[in-house]
């Protein structure tokens, strides 16, 4: 007797139900084409050097082998010290940290050890292309709040927000500062995110990995005088016992190739994140959570400079898009630039990006990537500077073509 033949799908219904990621993607099309690359937001420039002398001195030492799981004792006690004197908040080194391979294992674990199947998980748009994924990854449901570009930037609809609250809300995704927008939150932005995730026993992921990238504001025609402030929201009243702060090292001490990123947690989530973290990777590089230390204990200055430096950046980049046709603002932090396209008559976000790349010379990533339907990011792109200026300065020119 001959036995049916047995079919069964080859791929997951969570890994069919969404793309590769379209950043790494322009990345690899710059690559292909000589074009400046725009897109990915890595600095091509080169890390401090005392900071990969230590990484090297860690190496030469020998510690080679497994760290403890959840972080090498003295990097945790470094990310407990920086969130003294930079956030103001108490961490206990024991139970309320784990060092993870980069804020991006930070950000599933902590969803994958909180949120269960049919819990709804809340991700303003336009979104890090990484949160919606992770949210299907964890079992959970998406659910997007727009943000909505206006004369005094990116901000959301509070009615809107509130009315995706609902007793299956299991947590929100904050970015802030914001990629890809570049917003930076008010306070009384996040006092209402507060209030509702008390009222709706709603975690808050926190995304604070750009926390030192903001900027002054007397360079954008606006004439403010002031630099808006990074909050975080783990210490508004009541939000530490269910706030998830995720960070890294990457963006700050320009290592995005070190992977080695943190989460602070209340200590039963610490708990549950450690267990994911443990079978998802063991545990991140051991040298580098070395250097890591020594790269959280550098003074106030370095980060002023680090400020200084990025300011420099976007007050020249920002000047050149509008000239050439892009309508944007200046951000308040992180190192995107949401740009609308729609002067420039093409149909779509992705039509535009291939154009820019082949004929123009310069990478940059469709806005439809940041959005649950693409037609909503179809006459966006977003450019990123974190870039040596030479760089910048040759992405200027070719991007002059565009004026003809």
């Amino acid at each position: 007797m001959t036995r049916p033949k047995i079919s069964k799908n080859r791929i997951s219904r969570k890994a069919a139900s969404f793309e590769e990621s379209v950043i790494r993607e322009m990345t690899r099309e710059a690559t292909k084409y000589g074009a400046v690359n725009l897109s990915q937001g890595f600095p091509d420039f080169a890390a401090p050097e005392d900071i990969k002398q230590k990484a090297q001195e860690a190496i030469d030492e020998d510690f080679n082998q497994y760290a403890i799981t959840w972080g090498t004792k003295d990097f945790r006690d470094a990310i407990v010290e920086k969130s003294k004197w930079f956030l103001g908040l108490d961490v206990d080194p024991e139970t309320e940290i784990t060092v993870t391979c980069g804020s991006t294992e930070g950000m599933i674990a902590g969803m994958m050890a909180t949120v269960d199947e049919g819990e709804e998980v809340i991700v303003f748009e336009p979104f890090y292309e990484n949160y919606a994924p992770d949210a299907i990854l964890s079992d959970a449901t998406p659910v997007h709040v727009p943000l909505y570009f206006t004369e005094d930037g990116w901000n959301c609809d509070k009615d809107e927000l509130r009315n995706a609250f609902n007793e299956r809300t299991k947590a929100i995704i904050l970015c802030n500062p914001n990629n890809p927008t570049g917003k930076v939150f008010t306070l009384e932005e996040m006092n209402f995110i507060a209030d509702l995730c008390k009222e709706f026993d709603a975690i808050c992921f926190t995304d604070e990995i750009y926390e030192h990238i903001l900027f002054d504001e007397t360079q954008n025609g606006k004439g403010v005088e002031s630099r808006p402030e990074h909050i975080c929201m783990a210490n508004l009243e009541g939000m530490k016992e269910r706030t998830v702060v995720v960070n890294s090292l990457s963006k700050t001490y320009s290592v995005t190739g070190w992977r080695v990123g943190y989460c602070i947690a209340p200590p039963d989530i610490s708990n549950a994140i450690r267990k994911v973290h443990d079978f998802l990777t063991v545990g991140a590089a051991h040298p580098l959570q070395k250097a890591g230390a020594y790269a959280l204990s550098l003074p106030e200055s370095y980060y002023v400079e680090l400020q200084k430096d990025y300011q420099k950046k976007r007050d020249f980049i920002v000047p050149v898009l509008q000239d050439v046709g892009f309508k944007c603002d200046f951000p308040d932090g992180a190192y995107y630039v949401m740009t609308d396209i729609s002067k420039f008559g093409f149909d779509n976000d992705i039509e535009f990006t291939k154009h820019l790349i082949r004929e123009i010379g310069v990478a940059v990533v469709p806005g439809s990537s940041f959005y649950h339907d693409s037609k909503l990011g179809s006459q966006q792109v977003r450019f990123c500077f974190c870039k040596k200026d030479e760089t910048l300065e040759a992405a200027a020119e070719r991007l002059q073509k565009l004026k003809s």
